[in-house]
């Protein structure tokens, strides 16, 4: 299901200005006929970026636009060999390049270039942050202070609130909490939405925990936020948004708003017997949803045994990670040590994920994207950029 293809679709432009005299002031237009090369030399390997959004990389029969590179902001384009192209009066510099990361070749005028390694950047979140969990510095950022739809990231803050409630008196991790609420049960049956199924009609603290975090189970994460409000209906939720809210507030987050225990969005939520006053989806900004993580992860360390697990059975049922960062799944990277934390994914919200991870000799990372199209890929090459120029 998270195996989603990514499919650039590449407008085309108007044929490119072309001059007549100097050599290197225009390309050449691409369906040029009857075109020759003039000069061709290798060069020492040089590296070097898009220098604006517009440009493309050709074939070299320069009749074939094969790369635009509005789509290639943040790649370093390697180049050996130097062409000089000529029709009629016209000539044009070119490069052969190839880029250093996706593997994609041909040839481009050289003015579209800029000498030098691509800066970085993330291609497809709209939001990100990269955070030193001990000390709370912001190590690289994209629209961090913009709220926005964040899924199933959200049951950090319920987490957190269940560990706070279970770290109190008179409650534990093998508390009852009562699961006989129909709309629940519903949730959980959902081939959209479910996942964990409740068939009995209460569950551990414990069970749930385990299923809301690491299967991300929606009906779980409701059922948890009821018992910690001190209840098990649909008021008892609309009570346990308001602790949602109120502990933002307490942390000073002002980026964030809750409308639901889950993250699903409430036209979604609405069918199984669940709506609160407010908008249609919890949003918070990158920043803010940082920092949640910090929280959890300072005052309650322990939720890490759960999250770097792969799978887990629980209640006879087995929960299954979607975190593609852990130990045999298809991102993994043995030396950023990923232990954490929690994917999401609505189509409001994209795809999003909180990472984590703590490598010897450092503080422990925690980086999130918002609205991403590969939420893995760019985990990875965030936490690799943070560690590869010491920033933490």
């Amino acid at each position: 299901m998270r195996n989603v293809k990514r499919i650039l679709i590449w407008g085309g432009l108007g044929l490119l200005t072309a001059f007549c005299g100097l050599a290197a002031q225009s390309p050449i237009s691409a369906n040029a006929a009857g075109y020759r090369v003039v000069k061709n030399v290798s060069m020492h390997k040089t590296a070097y970026h898009r220098a604006a959004a517009k440009g493309y990389v050709y074939n070299l029969a320069h009749t074939k636009k094969l790369h635009a590179l509005k789509h290639y902001p943040y790649t370093t384009w390697y180049a050996t060999r130097k062409i000089t192209l000529k029709h009629g009066s016209q000539k044009a510099v070119y490069y052969k390049v190839k880029s250093g990361s996706t593997g994609a070749k041909g040839y481009v005028w050289h003015r579209y270039l800029k000498k030098g390694k691509a800066p970085f950047g993330l291609k497809y979140a709209k939001a990100a942050v990269a955070m030193d969990e001990k000390t709370g510095k912001i190590l690289w950022h994209k629209n961090m202070n913009t709220p926005r739809a964040i899924a199933s990231i959200s049951k950090l803050m319920t987490l957190y609130l269940v560990d706070q409630k279970v770290a109190g008196k008179g409650t534990g991790w093998n508390s009852k909490v009562r699961t006989s609420y129909t709309g629940l049960k519903s949730l959980g049956n959902s081939s959209v939405y479910g996942g964990f199924r409740f068939t009995k009609n209460s569950y551990t603290v414990k069970q749930l925990y385990e299923a809301a975090l690491i299967e991300s189970s929606n009906n779980a994460a409701i059922a948890l936020g009821q018992w910690v409000a001190g209840g098990a209906t649909p008021a008892y939720n609309r009570r346990f948004v308001k602790m949602m809210n109120q502990q933002a507030k307490k942390w000073h987050l002002g980026k964030a708003s809750f409308v639901t225990a889950n993250g699903m969005e409430q036209n979604a939520l609405k069918y199984y017997g669940y709506t609160t006053s407010g908008g249609n989806a919890n949003r918070v900004s990158a920043k803010d949803v940082a920092l949640i993580a910090k929280h959890l992860l300072a005052d309650y360390p322990a939720v890490l045994n759960y999250s770097k697990l792969g799978s887990l059975k629980v209640a006879g049922q087995r929960c299954y990670n979607y975190n593609n960062l852990l130990p045999g799944r298809a991102y993994y990277q043995a030396s950023l040590k990923v232990d954490g934390l929690k994917t999401g994914f609505t189509d409001l919200a994209g795809y999003c994920f909180v990472g984590t991870g703590k490598k010897a000799g450092h503080d422990r990372l925690i980086t999130v994207v918002l609205h991403d199209e590969n939420e893995f890929t760019e985990t990875r090459s965030l936490m690799n950029h943070v560690y590869r120029n010491h920033k933490i």
